[in-house]
């Protein structure tokens, strides 16, 4: 199938489709006598896979590794190892993420709740300091 046909049916822009074959996450293709790229049937579901673990966090070269050169090379097992991989590294920038969303939301209630005797440079310094204080009791 030539690349236009590939891009409709992928919803991926032909560069796209030409960089990810450069970066050797789909097979290079042979050329038709007239110069046109002519992709096998399979590359659709290929770029699927690529594009939903991009889209699942998976860098490039975590996909390269992850991803059989041709459908008879799928490694379960090798393949179940990085995808648990991510899993743990979700969780963890899921931790991550919780703990700076709690920060947040304390310094937005700490601003709100200013008392109006307090200025807001002195405000922010109370805020600092208790920030520092919590920073300190979880790392101990």
């Amino acid at each position: 199938m030539k690349i236009g046909e590939l891009a409709k049916l992928s919803g991926l822009a032909p560069s796209r489709i030409r960089f990810y074959e450069a970066s050797g996450l789909i097979k290079s293709v042979g050329r038709k006598a007239n110069g046109y790229r002519d992709y096998a049937p399979e590359t659709e579901w290929i770029l699927q896979i690529i594009t939903g673990a991009q889209s699942a966090g998976f860098s490039l070269e975590e996909i390269r590794q992850l991803l059989p050169v041709n459908a008879q090379d799928w490694q379960q097992e090798s393949m179940l190892i990085g995808l648990k991989r991510k899993v743990e590294e979700i969780e963890i920038l899921q931790q991550r993420l919780a703990h700076n969303k709690a920060q947040l939301l304390r310094v937005i209630h700490g601003i709100e709740s200013k008392p109006a005797d307090v200025g807001c440079a002195d405000n922010a310094q109370l805020l600092i300091n208790q920030m520092r204080e919590e920073n300190d009791v979880t790392a101990k």
